[in-house]
Parts: C-alpha cells; structure tokens; sequence
C-alpha cells in the first residue's frame, strides 16, 4: 500500500507518523510519500519520520519529495493537509476582518472566504495530476475550509472525502467525561464542517442508549467551559455545539478578545519555528509534547480509519465525514457538502440517517450552505462581484457596507494567490 501526503512538511506531519506507526495492523503501509515544494522543512520533518517509523518497529519506506507528481504516482489514497500562502496569510486572514468589526478567523467568515479563494484551484490541480496517475485513488482532504474544498473535489468527479478532526476530539473528551473506551462512544453528529452539533451521544453504536442528557447534567459545566460558552446556552440548547458556533452565538465578544491579544496564527508561527528546532535533533525518535498544543488532535486516529475503511482495511465502519447530502437533511441540496455520520468502505461513503434537525440549527446550515455555494462559485470563478455576494450571504457579514469593504480588502491582501485579480 502507497499512501501519499501532499504538504509532508507540515509541522502537523509528526502527529500523522505516530499513528502511522502505531496503528501500523489497521493501515499496513509500505510506502509513505510526503510531498512538499518547501525542502528544507520536509528534510527536517522526513528525518523525524524515519526514526519514529524506526523506534515503533515500522518497516515502511518512508519517501521525500518536491515532485508532486512522481509522490502521488501509483498512490492508494492522498492526504492533502496544505496552506496556500502559509502562516503569513493565516495572519492576514485573522486580521483584516477585524477592522470592520467581524471576526478574524482562518475557515469562517471573510478569512475563511479568502483561505477558499487561495485553496480551491491549487486543490483541484492537484487532484488532475492524481488522476491522470492513478484514477482510482482515494483523495483525503484535511485542508481547510474542508466543506467548501470536499465540494469542489467531489464536483470535479474526484474520489474525494473530508475529513475534520472536530467529531473525534469530541468523542475523546466524552468517552473520558464517562469512563467509557472511546470506541464505545458514537455521536450524532449533524451539520456542515466547523458547523455542527452533537445532538445524542451513544454508547456502543448507532442503536446504543443515548447519554447526552446524562452527560450534560453530570458534566455540563466542563463541556461549557471548554466551548467558552455559558452553561444555561448549552443547557438550553440540550445538544454540544462545535466550538467554531462560538463565532456565531458569541461573535461581538469573540471580535473583542481577538482586537486585544496576538493572532492564532503568529501563536502558531513560533510554534513552528521551536518545532523544526525540536524536528532537527537527530537523537528525537518520537513526537514532542508541544505538539499537542499546535492543533489537530486525534488527527492521525481519524486519518488512519478512513483510509483503512476506504481502501478495504479494518477501520470504523461509521465514522463522521464529509460528503454529499444526497437527502439526508432534506432541508439541504443534494449535492451540499455535510459533515455526519456515515458508514464506510471501498465503495465511499452513506450517510446514515439523522432525525429531524431543530429549526434554531438548520436554519444556520442552510445560510452558511448557500454561503459556500456562493463561495465556491467565487473561487471557481473569480470575479469582484462573486466575491462581494458571498461575504453578503455570510451571517457573520450581511450588511452591504462590510461586504463591500471587505471585499475591495480580501483582493487586496490575496493579489498574488488570485490568477483573476
């Protein structure tokens, strides 16, 4: 089995090599290939690689390259995990906003508007070069906004499916609350990716006891703390939102903490410059605990399962992707991009059923779906006035008067990444 990752340089790359490694019995590897045009990062985080492949007994061939094409050729399933435009423009896409008063965020918002802009066609090229090498791989896209790039993938024809890391930090943090083995704990989780619910936690499966009211009385007050919500909303609610809902049902606080402290993505920059430090000590044979705190948790478990169950290993049956709707909330288009259960396997993804969806949350979904309609038709076609429609439709935007400054300062900061500007 070939399996490529296309930004291997990513100081994200050592969280994926450990599961990897680990869970070597569920995705039997015998060529990993990270791509990255970046050389001196992937020499470093290759290095790294080797020796945690080396420490765990791993007996995989681990390969480095700046050509994507020769990485992705004869590969089983691509990963794709890039930043087009790096930290730099993440701490463009955190700031900008905030000027108008709207939230600087890398995935939602007029940020996340412009990370779409930037990523769309430089995904899509790439997933022509993986099919005219291999027309049967599975691509992954862990790149954000994951919803938007899944959909576009996934209209092109590509054998594509998303995947967010949301759900599974969720079902840690539950199954820890319980006392229960993570693998116990499924959710219903229903919505669209960094826009969703969970509205019943199982144990044992599909059909198993719903423990979400349990889980709210007994433990409320840690899940609210860790949403930065107050308890009496998410008690009200009766459901655990992601904590990107924050930006919807704390947007003016929100904007206010971002105005006063450094942006996420200058946090993450000196993170990254101290992790290469760390990925350069030839005697490091596994990944360091700072890490932990650069994000992505449980990124590799969820990584590995999918790509096991999609190409006819032992991974979960049901996990949460993102996919078609094809009915499933029939509130939505068919061909909306959702993150929900599914089951899994060679053929693709079925969503599994989802009980009817409370008015206060689909009705969110259904304006941030013709929001990213809105931006994919943007970043698939360019254009001042596309631009300014979507940030119109965004709820977090809407008045015309942001919209329009926002956009005039979006094609501004992302000249160079906008082949049509």
């Amino acid at each position: 089995m070939k399996l490529t990752v296309v930004g291997g340089g990513s100081t994200y790359t050592p969280e994926l090599i450990d599961g990897f490694a680990r869970l070597r019995d569920t995705l039997p590897i015998e060529e990993l290939v990270l791509v990255d045009p970046a050389a001196d990062r992937l020499e470093l985080v290759g290095g790294l690689a080797r020796r945690i492949f080396a420490r765990q007994g791993h007996k995989g061939r681990i390969v480095t390259t700046g050509d994507l094409d020769q990485g992705v050729d004869g590969a089983d399933a691509v990963l794709l995990q890039l930043r087009v435009g790096g930290q730099a423009a993440r701490e463009q896409d955190e700031t900008w906003p905030l000027e108008c008063g709207c939230v600087g965020q890398e995935t939602t918002g007029a940020g996340g508007l412009a990370k779409a802009l930037r990523t769309v066609p430089v995904v899509l090229d790439i997933a022509e070069r993986v099919r005219r090498t291999n027309p049967d791989a599975w691509i992954i896209d862990f790149t954000n906004p994951v919803g938007i790039v899944t959909r576009a993938l996934l209209q092109a024809g590509h054998k594509a499916v998303g995947l967010c890391n949301v759900a599974i930090g969720f079902q840690r943090k539950f199954a820890g609350l319980l006392g229960v083995a993570p693998a116990q704990v499924h959710l219903d989780h229903v919505g669209l990716n960094h826009l969703t619910w969970e509205t019943g936690v199982r144990l044992g499966g599909p059909e198993g006891e719903d423990v979400l009211p349990k889980l709210l009385a007994e433990h409320g007050e840690a899940v609210a703390a860790d949403l930065h919500l107050p308890r009496p909303l998410v008690d009200g609610l009766g459901v655990v939102p992601s904590y990107y809902l924050r930006y919807y049902y704390a947007h003016d606080e929100v904007v206010r903490e971002l105005r006063t402290k450094p942006s996420r993505a200058a946090e993450v920059a000196e993170m990254e410059r101290r992790l290469l430090e760390l990925y350069a000590d030839p005697t490091l044979d596994e990944k360091p605990g700072l890490l932990a705190k650069r994000g992505g948790a449980y990124y590799s478990e969820a990584a590995v399962d999918l790509a096991a169950a999609l190409l006819g290993g032992s991974g979960s049956a049901f996990q949460v992707v993102n996919t078609y709707n094809r009915g499933t909330l029939p509130f939505l288009p068919d061909d909306a991009v959702i993150e929900v259960q599914a089951a899994v396997g060679p053929q693709g993804t079925a969503p599994l059923p989802v009980a009817p969806v409370d008015p206060l949350f689909a009705g969110l979904m259904a304006n941030v779906t013709a929001y990213e309609d809105l931006a994919l038709e943007a970043a698939l076609r360019g254009g001042r006035e596309r631009v300014f429609r979507a940030l119109l439709a965004h709820p977090l935007i809407g008045q015309y008067a942001y919209a329009e400054t926002l956009t005039d300062q979006l094609i501004a900061h992302n000249r160079e990444h906008l082949a049509w500007a």
